[in-house]
């Protein structure tokens, strides 16, 4: 039989398969590293994408934030606003109230007394004038309790005028308005 020298074939065949593995290490190392940077490559696109659907909200959530104070501004506005209506309605449903209550004065007013000065806060009367007499100051008082638009009256002066020759005079007295029974019905409906 013939001797065949296989130490070569075998070197050259263990160098080649030492190639191929080289070679497929390197090919293998290559493709992990493009594997790795596609997957970095991927990942950073969805961050990026992710900051910029959070700049996009936080972007709104800011118009949104503006339009909730432009919206609580107009809401204040709103209840100043209708806080000055609801003023004005009771200065218009009481417009007519002042004139009854001049006009009940006038009325109640006795021959002999004249009025000096009128103050008014809120259903309180003050009342100053000069009478010829105290029963012309008990006269008015009497017409003031039966008046249906005022009540209670209550003396609080009542002085002898010094400068006057003929006895007069002066008084101060309180009284409360009260609205009429008709005028309280109108007020309801």
């Amino acid at each position: 039989m013939a001797h065949i020298n296989l130490l070569p074939w075998r070197e050259e065949r263990r160098k080649e398969q030492q190639r191929q593995l080289l070679t497929m290490t390197g090919l293998s190392a290559i493709l992990m590293v493009l594997i790795v940077l596609a997957i970095h490559m991927h990942y950073s696109r969805l961050i990026s994408t992710q900051l910029a659907r959070n700049d996009y909200l936080a972007g709104k959530i800011g118009e949104v934030k503006k339009q909730l104070t432009e919206i609580r501004n107009l809401e204040k506005a709103k209840r100043g606003l209708l806080e000055r209506m609801k003023i004005i309605q009771r200065l218009q449903h009481n417009r007519p109230e002042v004139v009854h209550l001049f006009d009940e004065l006038a009325r109640r007013i006795p021959e002999g007394v004249h009025l000096s000065s009128f103050k008014q806060t809120h259903n309180n009367l003050t009342i100053e004038g000069m009478a010829q007499s105290n029963a012309r100051v008990s006269d008015f008082m009497r017409n003031i309790a039966a008046s249906d638009w005022l009540a209670n009256p209550v003396l609080d002066v009542i002085k002898a005028d010094d400068k006057s020759t003929d006895n007069a005079r002066s008084f101060t007295l309180r009284a409360t308005q009260v609205a009429s029974s008709g005028q309280t019905d109108k007020g309801k409906k």
